[in-house]
């Protein structure tokens, strides 16, 4: 059991990081300087999906590890 929880952190876990690394960036910075002029801006199509899926894995992370930490 503790060596398929292990296999499973490290599969959501990259998961997760590439969900992460797939997103757009924020305008940050760049709009104080005469970047993006778009204050407001709704998530859409594919954003919309890679946003939500990255709250899921991200809560069934933190739930696979919280489960990991009283086993």
């Amino acid at each position: 059991m503790q060596l398929a929880l292990s296999v499973a952190l490290i599969i959501l876990s990259i998961l997760l990081i590439g969900a992460v690394l797939l997103q757009g960036r924020g305008s940050g910075l760049g709009a104080v300087f005469g970047g993006d002029s778009n204050v407001y801006r709704t998530k859409r199509g594919l954003e919309r999906l890679l946003y939500r899926a990255t709250i899921v894995l991200a809560a069934i992370f933190f739930g696979a590890a919280f489960f990991g930490a009283f086993l």
